[in-house]
This record gives C-alpha cells, structure tokens and sequence, in this order.
C-alpha cells in the first residue's frame, strides 16, 4: 500500500501486480519458481501479503484475469504457484518480513472480527508497535474464511498457519465475545482503546420475497455453511434446490452434494443468469457439474412449494434478461413458462448481508442506503471519532485479497491518526502499468500449455470434505512458471554507453530494440520477453535486464561455487541449465537435482542464451574444475535461438581456456530433446571424469575468499 510515508515505485509494472489489491510482485516470485529458488518465491509472495498460504488455495487470482499470457493461449497459474511457493516454505525459517524495530507504543487498537480484514489491520499495525486486541464472536477465528469457506477447498489448518504468525507479534484475541452483546462499541472505548476497527463481514444471509421462505427446510446460505464449518448437524432432504448462480451458490451446492454418500443427494442450482452470464467463476461452475450438480439457467423463483407447512418444490419461470439496457438489476420473466422442480430444501444464495446490529445510535456512526457502514473512502474513517471500518461490512460481497487490502489500507489510516497527522493528507497511490502486448510481439511468442491442477478423484469427495485442489508437483510448478513473460522485467539500455552498433536490433527474437531519434539503442520493457540475449551480446555492455540482473547473477556464481563443502570428493563441476529442456515433458517428472552428486550444483536459467562468456569464465576463477551448459534443441528454444547463442559463447570461451592452459575439454555445451532431464546426471558425471583425469583447476581456490 501507497502513502506519503512509504511510496511505492511508480515505473509502469505487469497487470497482474496492479490488479492485485495487495500488489504483489506476482512475475518476480513466478520467477523465483522457474529459477529453483522456492525461499525467495515465499519471501516475495509473503511480504505483501500476510495470507499467502490462504490466498494459495482461494484466492479469486484478479491478477490471472489481465495476464498478457492469455493473450498468446492461457493465463500463468498465479495462485498455484502461489500455493507452491508456500508448500516449499520452511516455516522454521519464519513466517513473514523480519520485523522492524519499533518502539512499543502505549495505544491501544481495538479490532472487531478476525477476517482477513481485520487480521490484515491487526498485522500491520502490531508491527508498528500498537498493542493490539481482536474480539471474535465465535470459537474459531479467520471470520468468513473458516464460516463461508468450504473445508474442501480451504482446510482449517491453512487458516491457522496464517494467523499464527500475527498472533505471535503480540496480538491479542478475546473469542466467543460479541460486540452490542458481550460489550459495546462505548466499553471498548472506556476501556482505553484509542481506536477501533469494525471488520465483522457480510455474515447474513439475503432472502427473497415469495410466497413460501417460512416454509420448513428454507434455508439461508450463510447460515447452512456457516454451521457446515461449525461442525452442527444441518438436515437435508434428498433433493436439494439452490437458488442462485454466484461463488456463494456453488459452495453451497457442493457442500450440500458432500452431505452423503456419492449419488445420495440430488442438488440442483437455480438461477436467473443464463451459462455464460452466471456470476459463479467458470471453474467452480465446471466442478460443480463434474461432481453431479443439475445447472437450471435462465430461470427465476416464483414461489416456493410446500404441503403441510414443509417444502416440496421450487416453482421457477424462464428468465429472459436479468438487466436493462442501462446495466440496472431489472429482470424480465417469458409469460407462461412455470415450472416446479421438486425437493424437499431449498437454499436461498442469492448473496450476502452486513450485519450493523451490534452498534447503536449512540456510537454515532452513519450506515449507507444498502446496509453497510459508510466511510471515507479513502481513510476508511466513519463519521464517528477514531473508528474505522473495512470490508465487507464496507463493500459487501469482496474478494479475499479485497478485504486484505482495505485491512492494510486501514491500518495506515489508523497510525496517522493515532499520530495526529491530517488524514485528508494522505495519499494512497498506485502503481502504473504496463502498455499491451502488440501483436508482433504476440505472433513471436511460442506457445506453451498450461496445466491442471492435480485433483481429488470423484468418488473420494462423497460423504467428506477432503481437499478436492491437491498441488502442482515440482515439475509442474517450474513447467508453469516457465509460461510467465516475466512483462516489465527485461533489458533496459544506458544510453551514455550505447555504440549504436545495432547488436541488439539484430539479435533480438522479438524485433523489440529500435534506434531512437538520438541514435541511441532504446528497448521497449512492455514488448521485452526478458530472454537477456542482447545484454549478454552487447560489447559494450550497455545493456541490463530489470529482473535477474548481472550483479544477481554474478553473485548466484559465487554462492554456488562456495557452497561446496572442502571434503566434498570429485572434482568441483557446476552447471547452468535451462529449465525449460530440463523440464519440459510432461512424462518426465523427476527432479534432476536430487539425482546429481554432492560435487555438482546447477544454476537454473530461464534462458541459456543469457549466459555470458564473463559467467562461464567466473565459474572457473572461483575454482570451478568443470563447466556445463544444458540448454535446448535450437528447434524446442522458446525464443528460438537462445540456445545457438550459448553454444557460440562456449565455443569462444572453450578457445581462451586453451589459450590460458585450463584446456578446453573442461567446458561443455549440451542440446537436450525436450524431457531429457535424465541426462543432465550422465552429463555432469561424464564430465567429472573428465576433470579428475586433467587435475584441479589450477587457479587458486582463494579466489573464491578474496571475491
């Protein structure tokens, strides 16, 4: 989050980044995967973010709906990779950001509702030093994330993961105590606290007006997830009838499907949208009919059915239009077309309801038209002194990320008031972002398949709430950061260096490079692919890529090559491979590392063509007795011709090393088909005999101290 205090860099960034309500530096933890390093993709994901672990698994991923890649075949798998990164994670490593050091401070911050709104808030201002309570109404905390969320698509111990850490800085929770029952919003403030955060969510569920809601086995939404997560005992019939077509609907639907053995409930989702209009996101909606879910589009609810006070059906009508020409909720029903689908409950999911009952007219604080507290939209202050609100309480319906930034958004809010400070002063920006992909560049861009996430078999989801999503596997997490573009964080010229000697225009895959008015090479970062190959061509190095730059990569060289143990046996030999060849069949799902000798490490790249005789040289002044480069047949390169261009740099340097008496043998340069993983073990191990037979490098290993 933006503000005068800390201001976010400005240069235009991918779309994913902006959509993301948090900001997360979505393409550089993407390419932390695609690198092998899974720590710096958890750091990455986590800093923005104190729900990685949560938004892994549910997130409804905005970031996915603008990704350029869609526009070649596919989105990136953001979340899943999101979800990857955190199951790499170490937690004895630590949870989040090292915690600044701040002076602890004697006001006190009342946070009503541990949703992730609240628990957003809660985070970042016990970081700022506030001590902190957060007053839950029930026994579990996460608010809506534990009483909306389905087990099967979010585990309870996925909620407490997230939470732990928050509670571990110093947060304290008061459950089972209810605002306007236990106390009131006026005891929090006799009881010292300095301000007050109400993040209780949209809890209620809505209702609809025909004849028949009163009727028994009328249900609300909410209510039945809510004591679904409860663990409460909630009596369906055999035929279950839904009404509505939104995320809400199908929870409610597939919860509903789980309360038996498989073929033992009948559920049926009615809704006014036709198919393609359903607000439900398209991949609930499919496995929602994969798991046997009868979809009734395009109609309305009449009146709800009943006999004896108990309902036997939903009298439904063609629904012809749900909205005017101006975009307004006005639908329109065909004359004549009545029908009752039998049933014996029905579930009204038709959305969800603040609930503003705990307050009075005495804490003065001014509720809008539609139910919902109103408030600065900016601040998020409401009309009375010190308190603030968020979420969906603010909003109605959110996205999770949604809620986790109006909670931070509040939290900077809360701080400069209990400061002092104007808060009509604050500025909140955002982050510019990148132009659109041309279509040249999009016709140069291979495509690359994207794929599904590993799921729980049907006949496994009857009669429990197992987690249905089960993960990319290693293989597949690289296999789909591999598809990212990396937008923004390609090469960027120096123009007080560029010779103008048009390397770069020629080289380029992508026709992206052009000379400026000013004779000067320029490269336009929202067309860069971020292959590296015109900064490892340049002679006159005018030329850096924004992510994964030459100092980076440089000091991956160093660290690799000092991790090797001095009674490691063999001869030192280390390997930059391209995971894309390395990776990239989908039958071949081992990880070549673990196959590899405890005398070869590797760097993945994302490109070989990125390699530079400068990198293969420092491997070897650092004591490095062999050197190999792994990369692609020049016809599986995704950039086409990548892969030649790391073979013409080893051959150059192959000729220096005889020059300087290492002899050239202790460099290789490898084209692997597509999948052949399995020779990157035979690879390195032939070389290590190589060198065991030409003797230690003779450039002293002190090298590797000095540098």
């Amino acid at each position: 989050m933006s503000t005068n205090e800390a201001t976010k860099v400005t240069e235009a960034r991918p779309p994913c980044e902006v959509a993301c309500p948090v900001h997360t530096e979505v393409r550089d933890y993407i390419n932390a995967i695609a690198r092998g390093e899974y720590e710096e993709a958890y750091r990455l994901a986590r800093e923005p973010n104190p729900f990685p672990y949560v938004c892994g698994r549910v997130c409804a991923h905005p970031c996915e709906d603008v990704c350029r890649r869609a526009q070649v075949d596919e989105p990136v798998a953001i979340a899943a990779l999101k979800r990857f990164a955190t199951e790499q994670h170490d937690l004895s490593l630590g949870h989040g950001p090292p915690l600044d050091e701040v002076e602890a401070k004697e006001q006190k911050v009342a946070i009503v509702g541990s949703g992730p709104a609240g628990m957003a808030a809660a985070h970042d201002l016990a970081r700022k030093g506030y001590q902190i309570t957060v007053f839950e109404a029930h026994d579990q905390i996460g608010g809506m994330l534990g009483l909306g969320l389905p087990m099967y698509r979010l585990p309870r111990d996925i909620i407490q993961t997230d939470m732990d850490p928050i509670f571990e800085l110093g947060v304290e929770l008061r459950k089972n105590t209810r605002i306007g029952v236990d106390l009131t919003l006026g005891d929090l403030k006799k009881q010292g606290y300095d301000a007050i955060f109400i993040a209780v969510g949209g809890q209620l569920s809505r209702s609809l007006r025909i004849d028949g809601v009163d009727l028994e086995g009328v249900l609300g939404g909410m209510d039945f997830l809510r004591d679904v997560n409860l663990g409460r005992e909630v009596s369906l019939g055999k035929r279950v009838l839904v009404i509505g077509g939104g995320n809400v609907a199908v929870d409610v639907a597939r919860s509903a499907v789980r309360q038996a053995p498989l073929g033992e409930k009948e559920v049926h989702m009615i809704c006014l949208e036709c198919h393609e209009e359903m607000p439900a996101h398209e991949w609930e909606i499919e496995e929602a009919k994969s798991e046997g879910i009868i979809l009734h589009p395009s109609r309305g609810p009449q009146r709800i059915v009943g006999k004896d006070g108990y309902v036997t059906g939903l009298e439904t009508i063609v629904c012809t239009s749900v909205f005017d020409e101006e975009g307004r909720f006005r639908p329109c029903f065909a004359p004549d077309t009545e029908d009752v689908i039998e049933g014996d409950t029905v579930i009204l999911a038709i959305g969800q309801a603040a609930d503003t009952s705990f307050m009075s007219p005495e804490d003065g604080i001014e509720i809008t038209h539609r139910g919902t507290i109103a408030v600065d939209e900016h601040t998020l202050a409401t009309s009375a002194s010190g308190i603030f609100a968020g979420g969906e309480v603010v909003t109605g319906p959110d996205l999770l990320i949604g809620a986790t930034a109006k909670g931070q958004r509040a939290a900077v809010a809360i701080d400069a008031y209990l400061k002092g400070i104007d808060l009509s002063t604050l500025v909140f920006e955002e982050p510019e972002e990148l132009d659109e992909l041309q279509t040249k560049t999009i016709d140069k861009i291979r495509p690359f398949g994207r794929d599904s996430m590993p799921s729980l078999p049907l006949e496994k989801r009857s009669n429990n709430y197992a987690e249905v999503e089960l993960g990319y596997t290693e293989w597949m997490a690289v296999h789909a950061a591999h598809r990212c573009l990396t937008c923004g964080g390609g090469a960027v010229v120096d123009a007080a260096k560029c010779t103008t000697c048009l390397t770069c225009v020629r080289i380029c895959p992508y026709d992206v490079p052009v000379i400026n008015g000013s004779g000067v090479a320029e490269i336009d970062l929202s067309q860069c692919q971020a292959c590296g190959l015109c900064a490892s061509e340049c002679p006159a190095k005018a030329i850096t890529l924004v992510l994964y730059p030459e100092d980076q990569l440089m000091q991956k060289i160093h660290d690799v090559l000092s991790s090797f143990n001095g009674d490691v046996p063999g001869p030192t030999i280390l390997g930059f491979c391209c995971r894309y060849c390395i990776y990239g069949d989908e039958e071949t799902r081992q990880v070549v590392k673990a196959d590899l000798p405890d005398n070869v490490r590797t760097i993945d790249m994302l490109c070989t063509g990125r390699i530079d005789a400068s990198h293969l040289l420092r491997a070897f002044e650092l004591g490095a007795d062999g050197v190999f480069v792994a990369g692609c047949m020049e016809e599986d390169c995704h950039n086409t011709t990548g892969s030649h261009h790391a073979a013409q740099r080893t051959n150059f340097v192959k000729d220096l090393l005889d020059e300087v008496g290492l002899g050239r043998e202790r460099l290789e340069m490898h084209h692997l088909p597509t999948g052949q993983c399995g020779d990157v073990t035979t690879i390195a191990s032939d070389l290590a005999e190589t060198a065991k037979e030409m003797g230690p490098n003779p450039l002293k290993r002190s090298n590797l101290k000095e540098s």
